[in-house]
């Protein structure tokens, strides 16, 4: 046995969940569509910062969610990339008034779909 799975059609919501309940101090999780957020907000006028990209290698962006890091993190499912509407309802959950600062990755899914959030 490699893995314990419960099912593949739950795996990212449990995986989130379970990361969520373990840190509950510090993030966040929105259930619909999914993201992690900083439990605590930024102070008005910090830009916010948010990343994501494809599940599987977690906690590559949920881990970095936090004080002095990223306000919140999008995780696609199992290596596909984040949809934009996880990323625009995450910039319009984290934005203290600052504006919003997307980091993405060299990946072509990545960039499409945070150019698409981006000009929603």
């Amino acid at each position: 046995m490699k893995k314990f799975i419960n099912s593949v059609d739950t795996l990212l919501e449990e995986s989130l969940s379970g990361f969520a309940k373990a840190h509950a101090d510090i993030i966040q999780f929105n259930a619909q569509p999914h993201f992690i957020k900083r439990r605590q907000p930024a102070t008005s006028g910090k830009v916010a910062l948010i990343s994501g990209g494809g599940s599987g290698h977690e906690p590559l962006h949920i881990g970095f969610v936090g004080s002095g890091m990223l306000d919140a993190a999008c995780p696609g499912q199992i290596f596909t990339s984040p949809t934009p509407d996880q990323m625009l309802a995450a910039a319009e959950a984290v934005d203290n008034g600052g504006g919003v600062l997307f980091i993405v990755k060299n990946y072509a899914g990545d960039i499409m779909s945070f150019e698409i959030a981006t000009e929603m």
